[in-house]
């Protein structure tokens, strides 16, 4: 999971985020910060897509963190060599499938300045409802847009 995190942020992020941030990220580094009860977890699961036995995608959803009574999509990463491979798409399946088992909708966030990840959202019937952040926990500032879905 780790390398296609690092993998992922190194291509999808490169022009958003400053390139020395990138090419210090260490797969190693990042999966020390991984807590194994993150697999264990009923209410926030992660699911993890394989191809030929090799972990390309992982995604994770769960209650949200800012928004009471509605989910969250925490996060859907796949390997840049596996992008249109369908990993995405299995990933996304199975997110909707789990929180619309259990919320009316559900909201994630998105780097605004990632087009191909908000066409992909979008292409699920995500949409933006108007709220912004900007983050500034490693150093340099992030600007995100908040998506949408209604799933009842």
């Amino acid at each position: 999971m780790a390398r296609v995190h690092v993998g992922t942020w190194q291509v999808a992020y490169r022009g958003i985020v400053p390139d020395d941030y990138l090419d210090a990220m260490d797969v190693e580094r990042r999966a020390a910060t991984y807590d194994a009860d993150i697999f264990t977890n009923d209410e926030r699961p992660f699911w993890v897509a394989e191809r030929d036995g090799n972990i390309v995608g992982f995604g994770g959803a769960g209650p949200s963190r800012d928004v009471d009574g509605e989910g969250e999509l925490y996060s859907i990463y796949v390997d840049p060599s596996e992008w249109g491979g369908g990993a995405g798409r299995m990933l996304m399946d199975e997110t909707l499938s789990f929180l619309g088992a259990r919320f009316d909708a559900a909201t994630l966030w998105v780097l605004r300045d990632n087009p191909r990840a908000r066409r992909f959202y979008e292409k699920y019937g995500w949409f933006a409802d108007g709220e912004t952040k900007a983050a500034d926990a490693r150093g340099f500032v992030l600007h995100e847009v908040r998506y949408r879905i209604n799933l009842a």
